[in-house]
């Protein structure tokens, strides 16, 4: 194969210091003493000095924000009404468009504006330029699935250890006004135009892309974790981040080597905040080295107690509440029995956190879960005071649901109407009462669930790994509606807009309409 030329997503945002000493902040120095280190183990985390352009950030924060789960508090609830209860992807029946994606979809669905985002791989070969393996972020027209434009990632060196084969970009964005933000898998925050190039526009700091077709993507920015922060992202770097007033929040995905046994970079951040020029805010080091496997669960915003909180998922099982100005610890909870042991291959009883927390009515709600290739085992599902300081497992907890009742899970939960759905990897999806946990139904779906609930129109909507979507009544008493196949896995959570309900299966993404055919 001929050599390729260098692409704009080759490109990486750097200060011109060494990596070893940079933050990311253009003319400051990092200097990681062991003082710091520790102080980062703590919780104690160092804030970093930066300009920021206030009149820019303030614009910024008023524009039209989406996100995975629609809010920072990461509940998969809409207000969207008359969406579908039926539809067939084989005849057609209320089906508006399908486009074609990848062969793995992880990332998205979301909607901002007239346009829909997916992060998937590169099997589409939409871009003659790009071939093989490579993690990519698609754009489509909203009203008929027309291909906009795509970034296409090329994959880390080191192979499956830091970036797993196929599984293209993992990360949701977060989008504000005409700026996308997300986590590719080559662990970089990436910020792109959401216009791409087919607005003919070259959009700064970085202006010096080699392809500039209206099918491209337009980089603004981007910041190498790797390089600059040194984490070492066990298998694929997967965070979907969340911006709240001019700050983006996500995880570095850091873990643990490819035997399962050393963290390469236990003092390397596990949780960070950037502002949105792409400079580090701070960094925390937590959980260290306490990380049992790799951290690829998101994290969520939220206020209790009158204090501010970013929600961060450890990869320790504990679930910790960072300051946003500053990482400061605020609180943490431990997901798992105080009896629990670790054992590699999901033999233990202890589990780490790949669920995303639901910050909700002041409390936190999280379900523990491991690596899905680990198989079935019990579970937690966490309701948390969030009002507490330090360590609050024995004080925190307002009800728990689990052991031989719940099960692992990778998913999040959703809220609505005074009630919680939850599903597990064994393909189970509950129905709890948000206020005390108590149990009203169980609905068996026979088979493994990656994706999570979405609550709207008085529907629960879920796909699970056979392709087929439940769509389920909401309330206290279990209706099945309907059960349709997509033809493959559903690995994704679904979204909604103007009464069109839009589900990504493992290679195609839908738009389903009442009376589309």
């Amino acid at each position: 194969m001929a050599p390729r030329r260098a692409r704009t997503s080759d490109l990486v945002h750097r200060s011109r210091r060494p990596a070893a000493q940079s933050c990311g902040q253009p003319g400051a120095l990092r200097l990681f003493s062991r003082r710091n280190l520790l102080r980062q183990y703590q919780g104690l985390a160092m804030k970093k000095t930066t300009l920021i352009l206030v009149l820019t950030l303030a614009t910024a924060a008023a524009a039209q924000t989406a996100m995975w789960g629609g809010s920072p508090g990461r509940n998969q609830v809409s207000d969207e009404k008359n969406l579908p209860a039926t539809w067939d992807v084989d005849s057609g029946e209320n089906v508006l468009w399908s486009a074609t994606l990848g062969s793995q979809t992880y990332g998205g669905p979301l909607i901002h504006g007239d346009k829909i985002f997916v992060g998937t791989n590169n099997q589409a070969e939409r871009d003659p330029d790009h071939k093989g393996d490579r993690g990519v972020i698609m754009a489509f027209n909203l009203a008929d699935g027309q291909f906009l434009w795509q970034i296409a990632h090329p994959k880390l060196p080191a192979g499956r250890v830091n970036d797993w084969p196929q599984q293209g970009v993992c990360s949701t964005p977060y989008i504000e006004g005409d700026r996308l933000y997300y986590i590719s898998n080559r662990a970089e925050m990436v910020c792109l135009d959401t216009e791409g190039f087919r607005d003919g526009e070259n959009d700064g700091p970085i202006t010096d892309e080699t392809e500039t077709d209206p099918s491209d993507a337009d980089l603004i920015w981007k910041y190498d974790m790797i390089a600059e922060l040194d984490v070492f992202p066990h298998n694929l770097a997967t965070s979907s981040p969340i911006g709240v007033d001019g700050r983006l929040f996500a995880l570095t995905s850091n873990g643990v080597d490819e035997g399962h046994v050393h963290i390469p970079a236990p003092f390397a951040p596990s949780f960070v905040a950037f502002n949105l020029a792409g400079e580090l805010l701070w960094d925390s080091a937590l959980p260290g080295d306490g990380i049992l496997h790799g951290q690829w669960a998101n994290p969520a915003y939220g206020v209790a107690g009158g204090r501010e909180q970013v929600i961060f998922p450890g990869g320790d099982g504990w679930v910790y509440a960072l300051a946003p100005d500053t990482g400061e610890l605020i609180w943490k909870f431990d997901c798992n029995p105080k009896d629990s042991v670790w054992e590699l291959g999901g033999r233990g009883t202890r589990n780490n956190l790949v669920s995303t927390p639901v910050f909700y009515d002041g409390k936190v709600f999280i379900a523990v879960g491991q690596d899905p290739e680990h198989g079935e085992g019990e579970g937690h599902l966490w309701a948390i005071d969030a009002s507490g300081e330090g360590d609050i497992t024995s004080s925190g907890a307002v009800w728990h649901f689990g052991g031989e009742d719940y099960n692992r899970t990778v998913s999040t939960v959703a809220i609505s109407d005074g009630l919680l759905y939850a599903a597990d990897l064994s393909g189970f999806v509950y129905c709890l009462d948000v206020a005390t946990g108590e149990h009203y139904w169980t609905h068996d779906t026979f088979a493994a669930i990656w994706g999570s609930p979405f609550v709207a129109d008085g529907k629960v909507y879920i796909g699970d790994e056979d392709g087929d979507v439940d769509v389920l009544a909401a309330g206290k008493k279990l209706a099945v509606l309907h059960e349709t196949n997509l033809g493959s896995a559903v690995y994704t959570t679904p979204v909604a807009r103007d009464g069109v309900i839009y589900i990504a299966s493992r290679n195609t993404l839908f738009a389903i309409k009442e009376g589309a055919q």
